[in-house]
């Protein structure tokens, strides 16, 4: 065999499916090692509450011999699992390595952003249920085989993330311009940048990464993700998400990127108190509308309570000219009226020790990027002590 996997699966309901997967996988030249998800209830029917601490059990004991076998060398971990077993699988995956691959092949029909917005899972739906073998289900198999055995024996050896440290930088398509001139212009002179979406998801990521080293430095340009925290909107838990640089001591350059908006699903569904505010379409599936001035003077307080008990260096920088791409002129959430709110909320909340730049520019403009730039440069391990290349940012 060329290399193992981990196969996660409820043996007392799931055995056909798993022997067929096993020997799909063999075919492949990939072995797998079976860890039995089963609740072993020996034909009872758990109340709720004993059920949810069954599952909790089996889920830790099976985090045990999961870690163990990716020590021995296991490439990738692999569920196959309905409810109960997908659930337990997930809370498995979840506690290992974040960019170490999986993949769940699930009946589930859930919106896998709240499992996955942390962690590198791939979520297989087998559409059909998992109950006895068909031809369904058997495509599905071979196709999920295939893809991971790929994975296997293909996959090239990578340094940990945290080996290569980077500038961490956060965006939206209301300030990707900005982000992707940014990353460029980082690019250009041999630093790495990783972008995260900021829509209540990727910002969970984000965290997740700041925690693990992963950053240098961080530009978090983007800091919609307070309006969904505290006003509206989905997102997944990210109790973190505005403190995880500044606990490990990450310097960073914090801009109101989107903090002008929430974003909200399809304009039908949204509610009629929302849609009476400025507003537009950002797409089919989601609506931005404008935050109230209340708002706005709240989520920068709560932005303010985060940076303030930083010991790196924190640079706020407010970009007078607009906060996203529709808050300028002709723009459908333009409101030089909020910017003033934010600006002067921060002038009275922000600690003494941050440093507070006014912009006059907007923030998808050159200028603004010039300015991050400026202050992210003395955090970029191979320019200290490199004037040269420093005088030619």
């Amino acid at each position: 065999m060329h290399c193992s996997v981990l196969l996660l699966a409820t043996v007392e309901t799931k055995q056909e499916a798993i022997t067929y997967f096993t020997a799909a996988m063999e075919k492949h030249g990939v072995h797998c090692h079976v860890l039995d998800l089963s609740l072993n209830a020996r034909g009872e029917v758990l109340s709720g509450a004993r059920k949810l601490e069954s599952m909790a059990e089996v889920a830790r004991t099976v985090t045990v011999g999961a870690r163990e076998a990716i020590a021995a060398g296991a490439r990738a971990a692999v569920s196959i699992g309905g409810g109960t077993g997908g659930e337990i699988a997930l809370q498995v995956m979840r506690e290992l390595p974040f960019a170490f691959p999986k993949m769940l092949i699930t009946t589930l029909p859930f919106d896998p952003r709240y499992a996955v917005a942390d962690n590198a899972i791939t979520i297989v739906p087998t559409l059909a249920d998992i109950c006895g073998m068909n031809q369904p289900l058997r495509q599905v198999l071979e196709n999920a085989a295939s893809m991971l055995a790929g994975l296997c024996n293909t996959a090239i050896e990578l340094p940990h993330v945290s080996d290569i440290p980077s500038v961490g930088i956060t965006a939206l398509g209301a300030t990707g311009s900005a982000a992707e001139s940014l990353a460029g212009r980082l690019a250009s002179i041999g630093q790495e940048a990783t972008v995260f979406h900021a829509n209540g998801f990727g910002g969970a990521a984000y965290a997740r990464f700041a925690r693990c080293g992963t950053f240098h430095t961080v530009v978090d340009m983007t800091c919609h993700e307070l309006t969904r925290i505290h006003l509206a909107g989905a997102h997944v838990d990210m109790p973190d998400r505005f403190t995880a640089a500044r606990d490990c001591r990450v310097p960073q350059i914090v801009l109101p990127g989107a903090l002008n908006f929430i974003g909200l699903g399809e304009l039908s569904l949204i509610p009629e108190h929302y849609r009476s505010r400025p507003h537009y379409q950002h797409s089919g599936y989601f609506t931005h509308v404008q935050v109230t001035a209340d708002e706005m003077a709240l989520v920068a307080s709560k932005l303010a309570e985060a940076v303030n008990p930083s010991e790196a260096p924190v640079k706020m920088l407010v970009p007078m000219g607009g906060f996203s791409h529709q808050d300028a002129p002709s723009g459908a959430i333009e409101s030089p009226l909020l910017r003033n709110v934010f600006w002067e909320t921060m002038s009275a909340k922000l600690a003494d020790h941050i440093t507070l730049e006014r912009l006059e520019s907007h923030i998808c403009d050159p200028a603004t990027v010039d300015a991050i730039m400026a202050h992210v440069r003395p955090h970029l391990p191979s320019l200290q002590g490199n004037d040269n290349v420093r005088a030619s940012l």
